[in-house]
């Protein structure tokens, strides 16, 4: 069993910068496609980025192409979120998530196998 913990989330202004961090227990990332995912009150789960295993493959929701940066460090068994030039839709609960099963991970959330317990983000205007 993998469990997923992250950090970093916050109360920030309007087009400022946060870093969210998400390591394992029990397990290295390293075997495993990544993803992080957000959901807003209200809204459905929604897909944010994916990194493959190796981290050569990236891939963005549309919205936050050019302003957000995933990255694993799998030496350190944790993966990143950079998030630059917030914006108040940004604002959700960003959930990590594991894919054992494929080498690139993909957009829809079912498809992830862990997930962690959410990191919340809001971003005043």
């Amino acid at each position: 069993q993998v469990q997923l913990i992250e950090s970093g989330g916050g109360l920030v202004q309007a087009g400022a910068s946060l870093t969210l961090s998400c390591a394992p227990t029990g397990r290295t990332i390293s075997t495993y496609a990544m993803g992080w995912f957000r959901q807003a009150p209200g809204k459905e789960r929604e897909f944010v980025a994916a990194i493959s295993r190796g981290g050569t493959n990236r891939d963005y929701v549309e919205s936050v192409k050019g302003r957000f940066t995933i990255s694993r460090v799998n030496t350190k068994n944790t993966i990143y979120l950079q998030m630059n030039s917030l914006k108040p839709e940004d604002t959700a609960v960003y959930y990590c998530a594991a894919d054992q099963d494929v080498i690139v991970g993909g957009r829809v959330w079912s498809d992830y196998d862990y997930w962690g317990q959410g990191t919340q983000v809001t971003v005043s205007s």
